[in-house]
């Protein structure tokens, strides 16, 4: 089984096409053959995690796939109905290393490979922020953002999020697995926000996964 997840530039004439896609995309991907976990996502600069953070030209999907079934679905009318109507598409391959806590109440990635001391690595968070904690948890995140896309190491990072307010999420792409490491355990923000979250609740769900990369096409 293998994690995958697709992001499509979508030019500003195609909104309306990515929100339908947005509403209908889940049931018809979940039922795909092969198929164990799917989630259509909307993208952002991933700075604020406020509505005003939503970058509206960039859309995507996150599933897990049965290897077998993979070329069946990068050539299905699903992923054909977003690529003849974007700009650009990004795909990436993803073997997870670890993964901590739930998403949707489920426990998507099972770990199955050691991370490489040279390959690259990416990591994956999603929250759902318990409503009265969303000012606060908007407060906090600004100085955690600018530790992150200042990190060396990073190749990437977007938010990700199933629903404008209260289901947010990081996607970041590393040139290394101990360029993530120090970001999660030596950057002084990253620590504080930890220690926030445990003091504020911020979470009625939450989940951080490590994925090695096993392929790449595009660019994001």
């Amino acid at each position: 089984m293998v994690t995958v997840i697709y992001f499509w530039r979508i030019p500003s004439r195609r909104f309306l096409f990515a929100l339908w896609r947005m509403a209908r995309d889940p049931r018809i991907i979940r039922a795909f053959p092969g198929i164990h976990f799917a989630k259509v996502l909307g993208c952002g600069k991933g700075e604020t995690f406020t509505p005003l953070d939503a970058d509206l030209h960039r859309w995507g999907v996150l599933f897990t796939i049965d290897g077998a079934s993979l070329e069946n679905f990068d050539n299905s009318k699903i992923v054909r109905g977003w690529r003849e109507r974007s700009t650009h598409e990004f795909r990436i391959l993803l073997d997870p290393i670890s993964s901590h806590g739930q998403w949707s109440k489920q426990e998507p990635f099972n770990s199955s490979v050691r991370p490489s001391q040279n390959g690259q690595v990416v990591a994956i968070t999603r929250a759902r922020i318990a409503w009265k904690q969303n000012i606060k948890f908007w407060k906090a995140v600004p100085t955690v953002t600018k530790s992150l896309h200042n990190s060396p190491g990073l190749i990437a990072a977007i938010g990700i999020g199933e629903a404008p307010i209260g289901l947010q999420g990081t996607f970041s792409l590393w040139e290394s697995a101990d360029a993530l490491r120090d970001f999660a355990y030596k950057g002084a923000a990253h620590r504080e926000a930890i220690e926030a979250t445990a003091r504020n609740n911020w979470y009625s769900e939450e989940l951080f996964a490590r994925f090695a990369v096993r392929d790449v096409r595009g660019s994001l």
